[in-house]
């Protein structure tokens, strides 16, 4: 199933010009903050001959250095299984099932790998991944890092997060104001590795040429409001240099978690004779 996004944004971007950039842009950073010791996120960017991209964010918990194992591991395994698969599949309902496949199968790994270190027991990590296809955009997640899209004008957070305030806040217990000065704001329901069995959320959305998506830690979501986010995106800068500046913002605003970006900036160019409306 593909989810449609505001019907507006695509008639924004039809008034825009037909020439621009061709090529897929990303740029991936992250910084273990002003606060913590220890840097328990991490992320991946891996692309595809055809043209097909993943992108991974964990961020680790499960204390000294179990969080950095539990994100270190998933990122890693994710990388192997993408370089390993021949083909990835097309469609939107295809694209979700391997996603929620392959993460499950890392929960395992993760898991497993708990129960046979002492040093490791009650690890886990967050994790949203974006597999962008040229055509559609599937989103899977567990946890509350996110991933958002900017198109055209819009700003839309497309994960939900998996914690106790949000599901307060979803079932009217508090308000969004009240859960952001929440105490157990970073309780979450839902972790990567911290059971046998994990029930991952996948969804797939239409995109356009020119899109950006944002995958991220909540080192940078705690820091920084979607009205900064939206204009950090939309600054005549660089995808490094967008990347750059979020990380430093949230360092600017405190920087008391890690924090973790995965940006991708889709081809703005249209091909002669599509017809994008």
């Amino acid at each position: 199933m593909i989810l449609t996004l505001p019907a507006d944004s695509f008639v924004q971007r039809s008034a825009r010009k037909r020439r621009g950039e061709s090529r897929l842009k990303t740029a991936l950073k992250t910084d273990r903050g002003k606060i913590r010791q220890h840097n328990e996120d991490d992320a991946g960017i891996f692309t595809e001959k055809n043209g097909l991209v993943l992108a991974v964010v964990c961020d680790g918990m499960g204390g000294h250095l179990a969080g950095d194992v539990a994100s270190r591991m998933a990122v890693s395994a994710l990388r192997d299984i993408w370089e390993e698969t021949e083909e990835v599949p097309a469609s939107p309902a295809e694209c979700e099932a391997w996603l929620k496949e392959q993460i499950s199968a890392v929960n395992q790994k993760l898991f497993d790998h708990a129960r046979a270190h002492e040093e490791c027991q009650g690890m886990g990590t967050t994790v949203v991944c974006a597999l962008y296809t040229g055509k559609t955009l599937t989103v899977a997640h567990i946890g509350d890092s996110r991933c958002y899209l900017l198109q055209g004008g819009h700003f839309i957070q497309l994960t939900e997060d998996h914690s106790l305030v949000n599901e307060l806040v979803r079932t009217g217990g508090i308000s969004k104001e009240d859960a952001e000065h929440h105490p157990r704001k970073n309780v979450l329901t839902k972790a990567l590795g911290t059971d046998p069995e994990v029930k991952v959320e996948a969804h797939t959305f239409e995109i356009e040429p020119g899109d950006q998506v944002l995958l991220c830690s909540d080192g940078l979501t705690n820091k920084v409001d979607d009205e900064s986010l939206k204009d950090m995106l939309t600054a005549l800068s660089s995808a490094e240099e967008k990347a750059e500046q979020l990380v430093q913002l949230a360092n600017d605003n405190g920087g008391e978690d890690n924090i973790t970006v995965a940006l991708l900036e889709l081809p703005s160019q249209i091909e002669e004779g599509e017809d994008k409306c």
